[in-house]
């Protein structure tokens, strides 16, 4: 185990009551940043230990889940396990939950009783519709954020009506809302930690809103003009051409080629230079008007080719593509290896595994001290941070 004691947040104190996936998400990157994170688990574990592969019941995704965190167990029905907790949270300056909305109030550990032992924590709130509202008490989970969010609609294709519309295939929901809440407790602890006679504050994070948030100009245009979005498939209708498109070996290649230059490049290189010289085309309005010919024209080429080739093709033009990766398209990317963004990581759990990097770079740090260890055994951490706990100790609890 490294320590990296140059990271941003490094002394900033979280303690986590975070089950699944959206608290558990925030202490990540603001433990990958630096922050002391102590996630309190039930007796059996956060339930996520559960999910996915797992080796010799390990869960594989708790590795990275759950890195740069202290591991604790305490059931919060317990007198003596709250306050153990309680006196946890005297020495934090936030705390990131995700209960259902009121849980913490009926466990007896609501906001005026948290500010009462600690004036100045930030309390971090993430549940599917918000503290407040008609639908607060309603159950959700991350697919109920894409649905009602607005953003489950726009992933169909135009017209299709025999499939549902797909889930983007992770939880997106609940990795927006943990990183807004992140974002959220790091500005509000910023506040505190500036005036000396700051109160703490409560930052509420649901997840329909977080969703809510990516739609673009989407909501000013129903007002305005009455317009609903449709769904678009791969193209987007404000520009084009840009599609993603079929290749000779079942593989699909992702094409922007919307602004005129690289438009230009696009028709060069697929040998349709005519298509760049047709006034219908000149500007990306045109284009957009006339898309089906375009994205008819680009899918004959690429037909022709395996995706790797034609993407080979378009780079030597500049014209931007990626083929469409999967993970081990990701692992075996050279540029995934040489920016740190796949790393070979050793798991006292699981043994050699492959992590992600943080999604942020910082000057003079490598990637790999950001992951100072891997996700812990539940309850891995009891004795060190109770005993430090006892003893008084302000400063962060290391490993």
């Amino acid at each position: 185990m490294t320590h990296a004691p140059n990271l941003p947040l490094a002394g900033l104190r979280i303690v986590e009551l975070g089950h699944y996936i959206a608290a558990p998400f925030a202490t990540r990157l603001l433990a990958d940043l630096g922050a002391e994170v102590v996630k309190v688990e039930p007796p059996g574990g956060d339930p996520v230990r559960g999910w996915g592969s797992n080796v010799e019941g390990n869960a594989v995704w708790f590795s990275v889940h759950g890195r740069n965190k202290l591991s604790v167990t305490l059931d919060l029905k317990n007198a003596e396990d709250r306050a153990r907790l309680m006196a946890l949270l005297r020495r934090a300056d936030a705390l990131v939950e995700n209960f259902r909305a009121g849980h913490l109030e009926r466990l007896g550990l609501g906001p005026d009783v948290l500010h009462a032992e600690n004036p100045r924590l930030v309390i971090g709130r993430i549940s599917g519709y918000g503290q407040g509202g008609p639908y607060r008490d309603k159950p959700a989970f991350g697919a109920i954020g894409e649905a009602m969010g607005g953003l489950r609609h726009l992933t169909a294709n135009p017209g299709q009506t025999e499939y549902p519309p797909p889930r983007c295939g992770v939880s997106i929901s609940d990795d927006l809302a943990g990183m807004y809440c992140a974002m959220a407790v790091v500005a509000a602890c910023w506040q505190v930690k500036g005036d000396p006679s700051a109160k703490g504050r409560v930052v509420d994070v649901d997840l329909v809103s977080s969703v809510f948030s990516l739609m673009e100009g989407m909501l000013p245009e129903y007002g305005l003009f009455g317009w609903v979005r449709q769904p678009q498939g791969a193209a987007i209708k404000t520009a084009a051409p840009t599609n993603t498109y079929p290749c000779a070996d079942g593989k699909w290649l992702c094409i922007a080629g919307n602004s005129d230059l690289i438009f230009k490049r696009l028709m060069a290189a697929i040998g349709r230079p005519e298509m760049a010289e047709d006034p219908r085309f000149a500007t990306n309005a045109g284009r957009c008007e006339n898309v089906a010919e375009l994205d008819a024209a680009i899918a004959a080429w690429t037909k022709t080719k395996p995706a790797a080739e034609a993407e080979a093709v378009l780079e030597a033009a500049e014209v931007p593509c990626s083929r469409l990766y999967d993970m081990a398209d990701c692992a075996n990317d050279p540029h995934f290896r040489e920016r740190g963004w796949v790393m070979e990581v050793e798991d006292p759990l699981l043994g050699q595994v492959l992590h992600p990097a943080a999604p942020f770079r910082l000057d003079g740090i490598h990637p790999r001290e950001m992951v100072r260890w891997t996700g812990p055994a539940a309850g891995a951490h009891n004795d060190l941070v109770f005993t430090a706990v006892a003893r008084g100790q302000t400063a962060p609890i290391k490993p």
